[in-house]
């Protein structure tokens, strides 16, 4: 997945010296309402206020030691990681719409060691020049693999690329990185820097439920929590034994554009009790209205689950993908709030604030 670099420099850095001092202020006054916040609405007047049975914010130690030891920027644009091309191949099965590669790269014997998290994502510097004679600009990308790699050696990042193509004065303009990236071959070098950004990382608990709705590529971040909560050897590798609930709910407009679905599967029938996979394929499923199903019309068909989870306080939900899934998103999930007695338009920024709603859109 592929996003601007601008959405991780500018975000959390702008407003800091000017509000740092009210903020002070805010805090302190406001201490100790937090953890007081109940999922639901509050009950009527006549009635008497019940115990919440769960808070949405975290424990303050929690908050506090939350992505403390994460890698951020080891390598900037100015002074770039050399990796080398290890491998590259298609992830879509024949009679599939456009063109996704899997694309994996040898980042051993760096200065420092480069190392990253799931959730995170890579810049990658495309080679040549723009029309100005320039040097390209950096593009992020959402990495696929987990801290250990594709090979488990923990010297290797993967990435989920699809080739950027749009129509301009009657012509197809092929995006620059994205299609750099698919034809790029084994052997070759490529600049990368990073890793960066925070907002897309597992909880530590064993014990979390992770809700994972994606379309397409934003399946990057997807692939590397499932690989590091069911694949064999890495379990070994991390120590980390995954005890909660994962729910996959991946959209996708034909069969054969489903991206890693033979793994997913597998997971699946290893894992019964700990995941859950449900996908939308638009072009050849219909919702309940006859209309063509996207991932919002399986978060309505399921909204009673999904909100028992929410409700649970260890309980994590990601968003990865096209920015045009943000609305129908958000209006599936203000309808399912609504019929749990919720109201979502006071819930999302709550569990925004607790870390436990997760958003990366492009």
């Amino acid at each position: 997945m592929a996003y601007s670099e601008a959405s991780v420099v500018i975000g959390g850095l702008a407003h800091v010296p000017v509000l740092i001092g009210a903020f002070w202020l805010f805090q302190n006054w406001r201490s100790g309402l937090v953890n007081d916040i109940s999922l639901r609405e509050p009950p009527k007047a006549a009635e008497p206020t019940p115990q919440p049975s769960s808070s949405i914010a975290p424990p303050e130690a929690t908050r506090k030691s939350r992505h403390k030891d994460v890698p951020v920027n080891l390598y900037k644009p100015r002074s770039p990681f050399i990796g080398s091309v290890l491998d590259n191949y298609s992830l879509l099965q024949e009679g599939a719409i456009g063109r996704v590669n899997h694309i994996t790269f040898d980042i051993s014997g760096g200065d420092p060691e480069f190392n990253y998290v799931e959730g995170q994502s890579i810049g990658i510097i495309p080679a040549g020049e723009d029309a100005n004679g320039k040097p390209h600009k950096i593009r992020l990308y959402s990495i696929a693999s987990t801290r250990h790699g594709d090979n488990f050696e923990g010297n290797t990042v993967s990435l989920c690329v699809r080739q950027l193509q749009y129509e301009k004065d009657g012509e197809t303009v092929d995006g620059v990185c994205s299609t750099y990236l698919c034809d790029i071959n084994p052997g070759d070098k490529i600049k990368i820097t990073g890793p960066v950004g925070k907002e897309m990382l597992l909880p530590e608990d064993e014990d979390a439920n992770v809700i994972m709705l994606a379309t397409g590529t934003g399946i990057a971040p997807m692939r590397a929590y499932l690989r590091r909560m069911f694949e064999q050897a890495e379990i070994q590798k991390n120590g980390w034994n995954f005890k909660g609930k994962a729910w996959l709910f991946m959209g996708a407009p034909k069969t054969a554009n489903l991206l890693y679905d033979d793994d997913f599967e597998r997971y699946k029938s290893e894992f019964p009790d700990n995941f859950l996979y449900t996908k939308a394929i638009s072009r050849e499923q219909t919702n309940a209205k006859g209309g063509r199903m996207y991932i919002q019309d399986r978060v309505l068909e399921n909204a009673s689950e999904i909100f028992e989870m929410i409700e649970n306080n260890k309980t994590h939900i990601y968003l990865c993908g096209l920015k045009g899934m943000e609305p129908g998103i958000d209006e599936a999930m203000t309808q399912a709030a609504a019929e749990k007695g919720m109201n979502w338009s006071e819930l999302r920024p709550q569990l925004k604030k607790a870390g436990r709603w997760h958003v990366e859109t492009y």
